[in-house]
């Protein structure tokens, strides 16, 4: 006996899925149980596109102002 035995089960599904989810979130849990699934096969065999492809480094960042120097007013130098 199994769980999806005619079309008319995973229809009935689907279905359900939809009045609970709404359209809009469908194609966002869909896309993260893909991406979990591909994830948790390439941790069982052992392959990792991460380690094949390191991230460039990016160059130090410059500061955007550059410093000045404060010169003292009239009014300070009374």
């Amino acid at each position: 006996m199994g769980y999806f035995q005619t079309p008319w089960h995973i229809v009935l599904l689907l279905l359900i899925a939809l009045l609970l989810f709404g359209g809009k979130r469908l194609p966002e849990i869909g896309k993260s149980l893909g991406h979990g699934m591909r994830e948790f096969k390439d941790a069982i065999t052992g392959d990792s596109p991460a380690a094949e492809d390191p991230q460039p480094e990016l160059p130090p960042a410059e500061p955007a102002v550059a410093p000045t120097t404060a010169t003292p007013t009239e009014r300070e130098t009374l």
